[in-house]
């Protein structure tokens, strides 16, 4: 079976959160299952498409609207991440460093979308799914089912995976000319509410759509940024497939970026080598436990009320505990979390910005991990912390509720229900009980190590969905 992932995020070529992670990894465990898992993103002007080598497949032109665009589709050539990797290089629109934020960001990710499918229709023959990854792909399934020059294409079933309903991609009727030519009668598949809606027209036109976690799509039924009707009468062709972490990439064994490689037999001298590195890179005492937060710093992680958290937990435990926060967002959250550097020295500490080597370090050398998120469709994060044998801190919601058991119940981490300065405070002070449990913690952390959250079950998932 022939795959092609669409998607504006992939690792190591650029990533923002966990969409790039799941397509660093998915086509990977799916070659291993015997098919043919492919990757078509954006060329941005990363660090990766000046350190690799590629070969030129093909080049052609465009049309977004009156406007003609050149376009040349780049092919990694060693076959380094495990599954053929295409670059679509647009000028002026995809070569840049980042990957989102831009006033032209429509434009950006419709011309990709159009380049793409310009491409695949000149093959020769037609690949068995394409399967598109949130809104910067989601008018994909409606130029194949209803575009004029795709005609070829409407018949290869299409797959969408929502990894955050919350982001749509909302665009207003003046830019529809932007589309390729179509029956204009079908323009109310676009609508949604008064805009064209990319993910809400990928819901409607896609052959099936996932989630990345069961509890997800049970909670986006109910809050999906408006879009629960339109998922409501979608769901008999909607799955939750609960997202898997590459354990090549993530694994304590043979990580190169950890300061001492550890197995489950090694687990407390490895833990202890690498938050002796972390504490002193940071000014923190390696005898207390380390608290920790990595991700965006954002309201839908919870990120604005990590300020006020902190500052009681430490403020309470009178030099107890320790704290160290990796990540970028809100710009006042940042400077408040930057502060907090003053009141508690030697206690706390903050990396703002995004370091990947540090993130590794962290999973491994941290003793608890903090998720305090009001919206977390899957979440990676804690799967990384329990491959590293670091207990998770997390909110009862989406892939949360559905990859962490609290101790209370027998389980490995422990959980609080809303996202609120109380809750997580009294998550952490259980915390600080089990961190002086030593025989309790030891036995959880070697459990949690032998947890199999790889991508081999999910992948064949998606197999088994793809047999529309």
């Amino acid at each position: 079976m022939e795959i092609i992932h669409l998607s504006a995020e992939c690792y190591p070529i650029a990533k923002v959160g966990g969409l790039g992670d799941v397509v660093g990894a998915l086509p990977k465990y799916q070659n291993k299952l015997g098919h043919v898992a492919k990757v078509v993103m954006p060329a941005y002007q990363t660090k990766f498409m000046q350190e690799n080598e590629f070969e030129v497949v093909y080049d052609g032109w465009g049309k977004l609207g009156f406007h003609d665009f050149p376009v040349r589709i780049f092919r990694e050539q060693t076959n380094k991440l495990g599954f053929d990797l295409y670059l679509v290089h647009i000028p002026g629109l995809m070569d840049r460093p980042n990957v989102y934020g831009y006033d032209d960001d429509t434009e950006r990710f419709l011309a990709y979308q159009i380049a793409v499918l310009d491409w695949i229709a000149q093959w020769e023959h037609k690949p068995d799914v394409i399967h598109c990854h949130d809104h910067h792909t989601g008018l994909v399934p409606f130029m194949m089912a209803y575009g004029h020059q795709f005609k070829k294409l409407s018949h290869v079933p299409t797959i969408l995976t929502i990894h955050n309903a919350q982001y749509q991609g909302q665009f207003g009727w003046d830019k529809l000319h932007y589309l390729p030519p179509f029956d204009l009668w079908k323009s109310g598949q676009l609508d949604w509410k008064g805009s064209i809606n990319p993910l809400a027209a990928a819901i409607k036109c896609a052959w099936r759509v996932t989630t990345v976690s069961p509890s997800y799509l049970e909670e986006i039924s109910f809050k999906a940024n408006g879009l629960e009707d339109l998922l409501a009468q979608e769901r008999s062709k909607s799955v939750g497939i609960l997202n898997g972490i590459d354990n090549e990439v993530w694994d304590p064994q043979h990580d190169p970026m950890l300061e001492k490689k550890f197995t489950l037999r090694t687990l407390e001298n490895g833990k202890k080598a690498n938050k002796a590195a972390l504490c002193r890179v940071f000014n923190l005492d390696p005898e207390k436990p380390l608290f920790t937060f990595i991700g965006r710093l954002v309201g839908e992680k919870g990120a604005d009320l990590l300020p006020e958290i902190f500052y009681n937990a430490l403020s309470k435990g009178n030099g107890a505990i320790n704290v160290l926060v990796l990540g970028s967002g809100d710009p006042q959250v940042e400077g408040r979390l930057i502060q907090l550097k003053e009141a508690f020295p030697g206690n706390y500490n903050a990396y703002i910005g995004y370091n990947e080597q540090l993130s590794h370090q962290i999973y491994a050398g941290a003793d608890f991990l903090l998720m305090p998120s009001r919206v977390e469709p899957c979440g990676l994060n804690q799967m990384y912390a329990l491959r590293y044998g670091t207990v998770p801190i997390v909110r009862r919601i989406g892939g949360l509720k559905d990859t962490v058991v609290d101790i209370g119940d027998g389980g490995f981490g422990i959980c609080h229900d809303q996202t609120s300065v109380w809750d997580v405070g009294h998550a952490i002070g259980r915390a600080y009980e089990l961190y002086q449990n030593h025989g309790q913690l030891k036995e959880i952390r070697k459990y949690m190590m032998q947890l199999d959250h790889s991508w081999d079950r999910a992948a064949q998932q998606y197999i088994d969905l793809y047999h529309i």
